[in-house]
C-alpha cells in the first residue's frame, strides 16, 4: 500500500498511510483506538477500496483476512464455512483438525453460534489454507489462554506472512519481528518486534515535543520582529511576513497525537481491613459438575490476585465465592471490615444499550459525578475518557467495542471503591489506555482482584495468581503470570482432557498425498525416472531463480504505470512458471517415494 487516503464523513483517518509485506515478514500494526488499523487492513485485503494512493498485490499471491466480526451467512455448518475457503490443491483435513483444537466439531449450526465460536470458525478458515499473506484483525477476542498459547505454536509453524493487530502484548512480543504505528494518518515502520515499540513510540512523541517546542519560540521571534523590529516600523520586509505565515501554517498543519485517558479510581471514605477475603475450603458444584473443589486462601489489603484459567473453568463462579455474592455449598468465606466494592463485568452486561452516554455515568437525574469527594462535570468527566462533548447523547449501542470498554471502567472507576474486582478488563482497551490502567492499579490503596487472559497484564499487576488445575481444584502461586508457569512447569490448560497442543493424527486425505503413499512398493526404477531424478533438482533449481527474478521485477510498483503490455506478460510468464515448478516437485518427490521404497 503506498500513499493511502481515506476520509470518513469530515474526518481524514488516512493521510498517506503505507503497508509493504514481503515474504516472512512478521509485522504488528499498532496504534490508538479509531486510528484507522482495521480499515488499513481492509484496504490491504481488498474488502474496501481508498479515497487515493496504491494497493498492489504480487500476481498468485494467497491473502486471507480474519475480520473482528465475521460473517457466517449462507453456510449450514462451521466446517462447511471452512472449507469454503480452501483452494483445490490445499490440505483439507487440516479444516477439521483446526475446528477441533479451536473447540469445535464442525457440526455446529452456523446461525446459533455465539460471538466466540464464530471467531473460533472464522480462525480455521484463514489458518486452514496456510496462505503467502494472513492478515489478523484481533485474532486473540474470546479466545481462553490455552487458545491463545496454542494460536501462537500453530502461527509460528506457518510459513505465511503476517500482520497482526492486537491488544494482546504477549501475543505481538512473541510473533512479531517488525512494527507498523499507524498515528494521525500515517505510519511509521520499526525494523523490530513489538517488544521494541513503546521505548520507540515514546522517544518518536518526545521529540515531536521539542520539535513543536522549538517552532513556537520561532514563532514568538517572528512576531517579536513583526511588531518591534527598527525595520519593520520604517517597511514591512514582505520576506519575513511570508516566512511568519509559512511557520504558522506549519503549526496548524501538525496533527497532535490525541489525549491521553486520565484514569482516576474513587477511593472509599474508609480503609478497609488488613484482612480481605479469607476463604476456608470452600466448594461449590453444579449438578455433577464440581467448580470449586476444597479451596483455601487469603487476601490482604494491597494484594493483586490474578485469576487464569480455560474457558468454562469456573473463574467467575470463583470471584462471586470471593466477593460474598455466591454462597458456597461447603466450607466458610469470610470478607474483612468496612469493605467497599466495585466490579467491572466481562460481557459489559450492566450497560443498556439504549441509555445515553451520559446517563450511563450519573445515572440520569444530575449533569456531575462526585470524584475522590469532589464534584466533576459529566463532560469534564467523559473527556478524561477520550469521550467528546458531542457524545453525550450517543447510546451506548452505538459505541464500539474500545468506545464500550472505557465506558465501563469509567462507571466502575467513578465508585467509592477500596476493594475492585475486574472481570476481563482488558477487552477492547488499546495499548495506551492498558497502560494508564496497570498505572492506576499499581497506585490504588486497595486491593484488585482480576480476571484476565492477557499475560503481559497479569505479570505487570499481579502479586499472586489463582490458577484452575481442572476438575475444581485451584491453586495460587506467587508472582505473575510468567511466575506461575515457572513454578507450575506449564502455562494454562483446556478444561478438556485433551489440551490445545500437538499436530492432527489423521488418517492421509485423500487426493495428492493419497497418491503418493498408493505407489507400488515393488515398482522398480527405469532409465527415464533415474534419468528425471538427475535432472528434476537442476531444472527446480532454474525455475526458482526465474520465478525470484520475475517477482522482484513484479514488486515495482511503477511497473504497471510505465508498461501495462510488460506487466501483464511478465505476470503471465510467472503463472506458468509456477506451475512448471509445482508439477517439477511433484514428480521428483513421487520418483524420491518410489525410489525409497525400493532401498
Amino acid at each position: 500500500l503506498q500513499a493511502i487516503r481515506l476520509t470518513l464523513g469530515n474526518h481524514l483517518l488516512l493521510d498517506g498511510a503505507e503497508l509493504s509485506v514481503t515474504p516472512g515478514d512478521k509485522l504488528a500494526l499498532v496504534g490508538r483506538n479509531g486510528s484507522g488499523k482495521s480499515t488499513l487492513l481492509k484496504i490491504a485485503a481488498g474488502q474496501i477500496t481508498a479515497d487515493d494512493g496504491i494497493r498492489f498485490l504480487q500476481p498468485g499471491v494467497t491473502i486471507r483476512y480474519l475480520p473482528q466480526e465475521p460473517d457466517l451467512t449462507g453456510f449450514k455448518t462451521t466446517l462447511d464455512y471452512v472449507e469454503d475457503g480452501m483452494g483445490e490443491g490445499d490440505q483439507h483435513y487440516r479444516a477439521q483438525y483446526l475446528l477441533e483444537q479451536l473447540g469445535l466439531t464442525g457440526r455446529e449450526d452456523t446461525t446459533s453460534l455465539s460471538g466466540g465460536e464464530a471467531r473460533r470458525a472464522a480462525l480455521a478458515r484463514v489458518l486452514a489454507p496456510e496462505p503467502d499473506i494472513l492478515l489478523l484483525d484481533e485474532p486473540t477476542n474470546h479466545l481462553d489462554l490455552p487458545a491463545i498459547e496454542w494460536l501462537e505454536s500453530e502461527i509460528k509453524s506457518l510459513k505465511s506472512a503476517l500482520v497482526i493487530i492486537s491488544h494482546d502484548r504477549r501475543f505481538l512480543a512473541d510473533l512479531t519481528r517488525a512494527t507498523v504505528w499507524l498515528d494521525r494518518g500515517t505510519t511509521r515502520r520499526l525494523n523490530q518486534g513489538f517488544s521494541a515499540f513503546e521505548t520507540w513510540r515514546d522517544t518518536v512523541l518526545e521529540e515531536e515535543e521539542l520539535t513543536r517546542h522549538k517552532l513556537d519560540r520561532q514563532i514568538v521571534r517572528e512576531e517579536h520582529w513583526i511588531t518591534y523590529g527598527v525595520t519593520a516600523r520604517r517597511k514591512r520586509n514582505v520576506g519575513r511576513l511570508e516566512r511568519l505565515a509559512g511557520l504558522r501554517q506549519e503549526r496548524k498543519d501538525q496533527r497532535r497525537v490525541t489525549g491521553d485517558v486520565k484514569m482516576t479510581v474513587t477511593e472509599a471514605t474508609n480503609t478497609s481491613g488488613a484482612m480481605v477475603v479469607d476463604a476456608d475450603e470452600i466448594s461449590k458444584s453444579y449438578g455433577d459438575r464440581v467448580i470449586v473443589r476444597d479451596f483455601t486462601t487469603r487476601i490482604l489489603r494491597g494484594d493483586r490476585v490474578g485469576v487464569v484459567g480455560a474457558n468454562g473453568a469456573g473463574k467467575t463462579t470463583l470471584l462471586k465465592l470471593l466477593t460474598g455474592s455466591l454462597a458456597p455449598d461447603s466450607g466458610k468465606v469470610r470478607l474483612g471490615s468496612n469493605l467497599e466494592l466495585a466490579t467491572l463485568d466481562q460481557g459489559r452486561k450492566s450497560l443498556d444499550p439504549d441509555t445515553p452516554l451520559k446517563e450511563a455515568l450519573t445515572g440520569g437525574g444530575s449533569d456531575t459525578l462526585q470524584i475522590n469527594g469532589q464534584p466533576k462535570h459529566v463532560i469534564g468527566y467523559m473527556k478524561d475518557f477520550l469521550f467528546g462533548p458531542e457524545q453525550a447523547r450517543t447510546a451506548v449501542g452505538k459505541l464500539s467495542g474500545g468506545e464500550r470498554g472505557r465506558l465501563t471502567l469509567a462507571r466502575a472507576l467513578a465508585l467509592p471503591s477500596n476493594f475492585l474486582v475486574l472481570d476481563e478488563p482488558t477487552n477492547d482497551l488499546d495499548l495506551e489506555t492498558l497502560d494508564l490502567l496497570q498505572e492506576m492499579l499499581a497506585d490504588y490503596p486497595g486491593t484488585v482482584v482480576v480476571v484476565s487472559h492477557d499475560r503481559d497484564f497479569l505479570d505487570r499487576v499481579a502479586t499472586s495468581v489463582i490458577v484452575s488445575e481442572g476438575n475444581g481444584v485451584w491453586n495460587e502461586y506467587a508472582g505473575g503470570y510468567s511466575d506461575m508457569v515457572i513454578q507450575r512447569g506449564e502455562g494454562v490448560t483446556a478444561r478438556s482432557s485433551a489440551p490445545l497442543k500437538g499436530k492432527p493424527t489423521v488418517e492421509q486425505p485423500a487426493g495428492r498425498n493419497a497418491s503418493l503413499s498408493a505407489i507400488a512398493p515393488k515398482a522398480k526404477l527405469s532409465f527415464k525416472d533415474k534419468h528425471a531424478l538427475e535432472t528434476l533438482p537442476k531444472l527446480i533449481k532454474a525455475l526458482e531463480v526465474d520465478i525470484a527474478t520475475l517477482q522482484a521485477a513484479l514488486a515495482d510498483p511503477k511497473l504497471y504505470t510505465r508498461d501495462a503490455v510488460e506487466f501483464d506478460k511478465k505476470s503471465k510468464v510467472l503463472v506458468t512458471k509456477q506451475a512448471e515448478h509445482a508439477k517439477a516437485e511433484e514428480q521428483w518427490l513421487e520418483l524420491e517415494i518410489k525410489r525409497e521404497t525400493m532401498a
